[in-house]
């Protein structure tokens, strides 16, 4: 169990390489959304170095085409797949996994994320974050467990501090019923897919197969680009006169380096439904640690994440093919 170590900015932070230095992935198979950018690129650039047969899942293939060569240009290796896949469509999710077919799968990095948008609601039904961090996580993991089965593989779901921001409502996961405050949104999203992880895994680890949910820490991405200056000020993220309470933003190279720990750590092996930061399992928060540190309680909840798979299975596998 990891220590809360308190400001980071000191500390000399690992990147996704720094992680597996050593580790050969060759033979095989990993899958990456929201790879076009951000921490899903540093992601799979990692994991193709390390020799795994990569394929990015991005809404923008022409983007994603771009980045695949960039990969294959600067690390020397063949350019990842792509496949396309709007994860605010859970039809798309479905085309995403029938496509797949009986390919094995070793690792499922469900990386891809939306943060703060105003109220919208897919065709589905769902509020946009909830169907794009949490909703499309579960089918599209749920949809390929017979392909991770075959390699005794592991899902990652990526999840943010922000969970600390909402307390689960298993009554309006839509918010049809409640007003609509787009971080609490974002928070409940992530705590949902804290919860996922740990049922995902208790249904799943006797076929060899888990779910650990991580955060990469504040990474400077275009997940951001709705949060302005003034909601980045209120909640604490960078102070008045525009500096950083912790010193500095990780780089993206830093960001993927957890998600990729999730997925190739040794001492993680058989272990599910954790909660991973800085490449460690994250404490239960108390004080005086700062909040959005560690992992909230809730979030490791057993019965909690049981009654949520309940609620939410219904919903996702109703949803049109």
């Amino acid at each position: 169990m990891s220590q809360w170590k308190g400001d980071v900015s000191a500390a000399d932070l690992p990147t996704a390489d720094d992680v597996l230095r050593g580790i050969d992935l060759t033979g095989r198979t990993a899958m990456v959304t929201g790879a076009s950018s951000g921490v899903g690129l540093a992601i799979a650039s990692a994991l193709a170095a390390a020799g795994a047969d990569v394929t990015i899942a991005v809404r923008n293939v022409a983007a994603g085409a771009r980045v695949a060569a960039d990969i294959a240009a600067a690390r020397d290796v063949a350019a990842p797949a792509i496949e396309a896949v709007d994860l605010l469509s859970m039809a798309s999710v479905r085309g995403l996994a029938a496509r797949w077919g009986n390919r094995p799968l070793d690792i499922l990095i469900n990386n891809a994320g939306l943060m703060a948008p105003p109220l919208t609601r897919t065709q589905d039904g769902f509020e946009s974050q909830m169907a794009v961090n949490f909703f499309a996580p579960f089918l599209l993991s749920e949809l390929l467990l017979s392909n991770i089965v075959a390699r005794k593989g592991r899902v990652v779901v990526v999840s943010s501090g922000s969970h600390h921001l909402a307390e689960l409502r298993l009554d309006d996961l839509n918010y049809e019923r409640r007003d609509y405050e787009k971080f609490e949104a974002y928070g409940h999203s992530k705590l949902c897919a804290n919860l996922l992880a740990v049922e995902y895994s208790r249904r799943h680890m006797d076929k060899g197969v888990t779910m650990n949910a991580v955060t990469p820490g504040g990474v400077a991405t275009n997940l951001g680009r709705h949060v302005t200056f003034e909601d980045a000020v209120r909640l604490g993220w960078v102070s008045a006169d525009g500096t950083l309470p912790q010193g500095r933003m990780k780089t993206p190279e830093e960001g993927a380096a957890t998600p990729v720990w999730a997925a190739v750590a040794p001492e993680l092996e058989g272990r599910g439904g954790l909660y991973l930061e800085d490449c460690a399992i994250a404490p239960v928060w108390s004080p005086p640690m700062p909040s959005g540190w560690g992992v909230a309680a809730a979030s490791l909840d057993p019965a909690a994440a049981r009654r949520l798979w309940d609620v939410a299975e219904p919903l996702i596998m109703e949803t049109a093919a």
